[in-house]
């Protein structure tokens, strides 16, 4: 009986294997991904005091995640190219606009992965690159998570499933609302810190401004 149901499920499953690995690949991206923006936004933002091993702690669960996003990616992607109804090319899953299904969202989450794996990949070189500017490359990481949660939603077949709404509301939400809170202390701590600078350029301009000659009447035997 058990031999018979494992037999009826796999010739269900044969001919769409590779779809489902990629759409299993592509869920797990996601999450791995929101979990890694999560807890980077939390040591980045000084949100989270922890300091020496518990801090040591968290970057080593944030590199993890970022990998494991990279590798469910590579997953994602490449196990399309077995499927037996797209069937599309590995240029078609690594370029973008190459290939003709859903071009557009297609587009979106190619991009997203090749940011990912830039960025993500650039913190093993931060030492050449520059820690300062590694550091702003480093910020554009939310968009690509950004185009690759809308790429999810455009184009991921359960898209329009309700567990999968859930599912992905419960991980994107909150680190939606730490970019969100981590903007605006950034815009806050810019303006705290141009305030004093503007008041000085201020008071500059006042004391550089020349003296405006008042005219003595009397010069021209008019008082």
């Amino acid at each position: 009986m058990i031999t018979t149901q494992a037999n009826i499920l796999a010739t269900a499953v044969g001919p769409h294997i590779f779809w489902i690995t990629s759409r299993a690949a592509g869920i797990a991206a996601l999450l791995l991904s929101s979990l890694s923006i999560c807890i980077g936004l939390l040591m980045g933002g000084g949100m989270f005091t922890a300091r020496g091993s518990r801090r040591a702690d968290l970057r080593i669960t944030h590199e993890a995640l970022s990998l494991a996003t990279l590798a469910a990616l590579l997953v994602h992607g490449l196990s399309l190219i077995g499927d037996g109804y797209l069937h599309p090319s590995l240029g078609e899953v690594a370029i973008p606009f190459l290939s003709s299904y859903k071009t557009f969202w297609t587009s979106m989450g190619i991009v997203a992965f090749w940011m990912l794996a830039i960025l993500g990949l650039s913190y093993y070189a931060r030492t050449h690159i520059g820690v300062q500017r590694w550091r702003a490359l480093h910020r554009f990481t939310a968009l690509a998570w950004i185009l690759g949660l809308a790429h999810s939603l455009g184009e991921g077949t359960d898209a329009g499933q309700a567990w999968f709404l859930a599912m992905t509301a419960i991980v994107t939400v909150p680190a939606i609302g730490l970019l969100s809170f981590r903007l605006a202390s950034e815009r806050r701590r810019s303006a705290t810190s141009q305030a004093p600078l503007a008041r000085r350029r201020h008071a500059s301009r006042k004391l550089a401004a020349p003296a405006i000659h008042q005219p003595d009447w009397r010069d021209h035997g008019l008082a």
